[in-house]
């Protein structure tokens, strides 16, 4: 599940849209049955939510809940142009970077009034997550999951290079030197002659196996890489979150993360962005190319699950000069406000943040649910398959160990000019203090139109 970072690539063609236009409305059957028409992006999770649809029509015989799945970009852009058409699913999976967007233009349904009345318990779920779909009084959703960030290792690779596992779970970091994190990338890098980056013989430019595999369509937020360690840094994307209106994109303390990943491909211990494979990170690392990278927990299956060709394990983020951090994010299901059938929608979206439902995604180990019970339940079920996930709970429950990924309005638009300075950086067309102000000014313009 991509959670963010592709919000330049959402706008495909109408066609593409158009063949989802099927899917949209709730459909009226005869005696008031009704169908209504669900949308969501992973096809890891499409098994579980339909569990949770036929359990919720067997407590509500005369609602069906019709479930659509599609990739991520097919996904926005298939919504988006149905939103705007007026012709959009009763009920979609949302995520943070794109629903304020969706709440500017009175598109999603303040539910608030809803569960003040089910006096829906907002403290069962994972700290703060329940406020993230909120602004002004009005709340647009309930959480469904939550994910945090973590090392994933190629743990035969790592062996074999003399890389004790058990010292992965204490990693530093810092932008000066990289920390322990640095050392241990230059031992997993490999060169063709097999010397690792700390040989002196180690040829950078015949690398064989680098060390660390970093994501650079990773928008305006970095979670899959830079933005954990630039917030360990002591780095704030923005004044207030979520809806705040002033980014600090030109903090030095962020220049100084990026300036530090330039340094690995300068060092030959991770690939020059021009050269980086079109192939997707989960297929470079299971080609065994890269020795690390950094993944979020809905990944799990894909790594750990048993069509891996390499054997991974998850290792913690490495602590920066404020400690670890890991953003944290959590999805939750909209109603669009054009539904003609807002009751049953709202049942069927209370029954997706419910311990009911949680619990049936939980003890399928494919994410972690919101409420805290049903995320236990959901490590257990990754014991149980013999799978070490313990660090991504590490890092949810740890004191000020998280942080929330921004949300504002121009989530789009930021996200691209963001994107793009930072790529123009490491490709070194400009430095990063120059390229991130400039980008800064430009984000902070939209608030002021």
């Amino acid at each position: 599940m991509n959670r963010i970072g592709r919000a330049g690539a959402a706008l495909l063609s109408l066609a593409v849209a158009a063949g989802l236009a099927a899917c949209n409305k709730a459909d009226e059957e005869p005696g008031g049955a009704v169908t209504l028409n669900y949308w969501l992006w992973d096809d890891n999770q499409k098994a579980s939510y339909q569990q949770c649809a036929d359990a919720f029509h067997t407590a509500n015989p005369n609602i069906t809940i019709k479930i659509t799945q599609s990739a991520w970009g097919q996904y926005w852009a298939g919504l988006t142009t149905q939103l705007a058409a007026g012709d959009a699913p009763d009920v979609w999976t949302n995520q943070g970077s794109y629903y304020p967007q969706f709440v500017t233009s009175g598109q999603i349904l303040d539910i608030q009034p809803y569960v003040t009345a089910d006096k829906i318990d907002l403290t069962q779920y994972q700290g703060g997550l329940a406020d993230l779909f909120t602004k002004d009084g009005k709340r647009y959703g309930l959480p469904k999951d939550w994910d945090t960030m973590a090392i994933v290792y190629n743990t035969d690779h790592l062996k074999a290079q003399g890389i004790d596992a058990a010292s992965l779970k204490n990693l530093t970091w810092n932008p000066t030197d990289g920390g322990t994190f640095q050392q241990v990338i230059a031992k997993a890098t490999v060169d063709q002659n097999g010397k690792n980056g700390l040989d002196p013989a180690f040829d950078k430019t015949k690398v064989k196996i680098f060390g660390y595999l970093p994501e650079w369509a990773d928008g305006s937020q970095g979670q899959n890489g830079w933005g954990n360690l630039a917030v360990s840094n002591g780095f704030t994307y923005l004044d207030q979150n979520p809806w705040g209106t002033k980014y600090k994109y030109d903090d030095p303390k962020l220049a100084q993360a990026i300036d530090w990943y330039k340094s690995l491909i300068a060092k030959g211990y991770s690939p020059a962005l021009d050269k980086a494979s079109t192939v997707g990170r989960e297929a470079l690392m299971d080609a065994g190319t890269a020795a690390m990278t950094v993944a979020g927990s809905w990944t799990i299956n894909t790594y750990l699950g048993s069509s891996a060709k390499v054997k991974f394990a998850i290792a913690p983020l490495p602590a920066g000069p404020q400690g670890r951090k890991s953003a944290i994010n959590g999805l939750s299901d909209a109603i669009w406000t054009g539904t003609k059938h807002k009751d049953e929608a709202w049942k069927w979206v209370k029954f997706l943040a419910s311990l009911d439902c949680q619990n049936i995604v939980g003890g399928n180990g494919v994410v972690f649910p919101a409420i805290k019970s049903a995320s236990e339940k959901a490590l257990a079920a990754h014991k149980a398959k013999g799978r070490d996930v313990q660090a991504y709970i590490d890092e949810a429950t740890a004191p000020n160990g998280t942080f929330f990924l921004p949300i504002t309005e121009h989530g789009n638009e930021i996200s691209q000019i963001v994107q793009d300075a930072i790529q123009s950086a490491v490709l070194g067309q400009t430095d990063s203090a120059t390229a991130l102000k400039k980008a800064n000014d430009q984000v902070n313009a939209l608030f002021k139109k």
